[in-house]
C-alpha cells in the first residue's frame, strides 16, 4: 500500500499539465527515436563496409523509424517530426504559426541529441572504421552516417530540385493518407502507411542526395558532426565529393 501510494504521488508530481510542454516533450522523444533508429541503420551499414547492412536495410530502418516515431507522439503532438510538415500544416491553417518556431527548435534539438547517442553507441565502430580520423570525404568518411551528402555527379541546382520534389511528395502523400475523404487507411495503421510512403520515396529517389526530406533530420545531426570533430567541411557543398545514400 505504501509503495502504491508513493508511486501515485510521484506520478502526480511528474505529470506535465501544460499542453505545449506535453507536445514539445512528445516531439522531442519521437524525433529522438526516429533519428536513433535511422542513423543506427546507416552506422551499421557504413562501419561494417556493407557486411552487416546495405542501402536497402538503411532505408528500411529509416521507414520503420518513422512508424515507431508516429506511434510514439501521434496522440499528443500529432507527430510532426519534420519542420516541412509543420510548415505545411501552418499553410493549411491546421497548425498555429506561433507554434511553428517552437516545434522546429524541438525537432532540431531532438535530432542533435539523438546523433550524439548514435555516436556514443557506435563510437568504437566509427573509430575502428575511420582509423581515428573523422572526415566528411574520402574512402573512410563517416560523416554520411549522420547527414546526407550529394552523389559525385550532382549539381547544386539538381540537388535543390531533388529535395523539393522528394519533400513535396512526402507531404502530399501524408495529407492523402490522413484525408478522411479518401479511401481510408484502417484506424491505427496510419503510421504503417506513412512508413511505406517513406520507404517508397527512399528506394525511388534516394540516389541523388540520400533522401533526407526533413530539415531537422539533416541539420541537427550535421551540426553534431561539426561540433564533434568532423569540422566545417560537413556544411560545404563540394561538387564531385561525397556519395548518394
Amino acid at each position: 500500500m505504501g509503495t502504491a501510494s508513493f508511486l501515485k504521488r510521484a506520478r502526480a508530481l511528474l505529470r506535465v499539465r501544460n499542453q505545449l510542454a506535453r507536445e514539445c516533450l512528445a516531439e522531442l522523444l519521437a524525433v529522438f527515436v526516429l533519428i536513433l533508429i535511422t542513423l543506427s541503420g546507416s552506422a551499421q551499414m557504413v562501419t561494417s563496409s556493407g557486411t552487416k547492412g546495405n542501402i536497402l536495410t538503411a532505408y528500411l530502418a529509416g521507414a520503420l523509424a518513422v512508424m515507431v516515431a508516429v506511434y510514439t507522439a501521434g496522440g499528443v503532438s500529432g507527430a510532426h517530426l519534420n519542420p516541412a510538415f509543420s510548415l505545411a500544416m501552418c499553410l493549411l491553417e491546421q497548425f498555429p504559426w506561433w507554434k511553428f518556431p517552437v516545434f522546429v527548435a524541438v525537432q532540431t534539438w531532438g535530432a542533435f541529441i539523438s546523433a550524439g547517442a548514435v555516436y556514443a553507441l557506435y563510437y568504437d565502430a566509427i573509430q575502428h572504421y575511420s582509423n581515428g580520423t573523422l572526415v566528411a570525404s574520402g574512402p573512410r568518411e563517416t560523416a554520411s552516417i549522420f547527414a546526407t551528402y550529394p552523389a559525385d555527379y550532382l549539381s547544386l541546382s539538381n540537388g535543390f530540385l531533388d529535395q523539393v520534389m522528394g519533400t513535396a511528395l512526402l507531404i502530399v502523400g501524408i495529407l492523402a493518407i490522413l484525408d478522411t475523404r479518401n479511401k481510408g487507411v484502417p484506424k491505427g495503421l496510419e503510421p504503417v502507411a506513412v512508413a511505406l510512403l517513406v520507404f517508397s520515396i527512399e528506394v525511388s529517389m534516394g540516389s541523388n542526395c540520400g533522401c533526407p526530406m526533413n530539415p531537422a533530420r539533416d541539420f541537427g545531426p550535421r551540426l553534431f558532426t561539426y561540433v564533434a570533430g568532423w569540422g566545417a567541411e560537413v556544411f560545404r557543398w563540394v561538387e564531385g565529393r561525397g556519395r548518394g545514400g
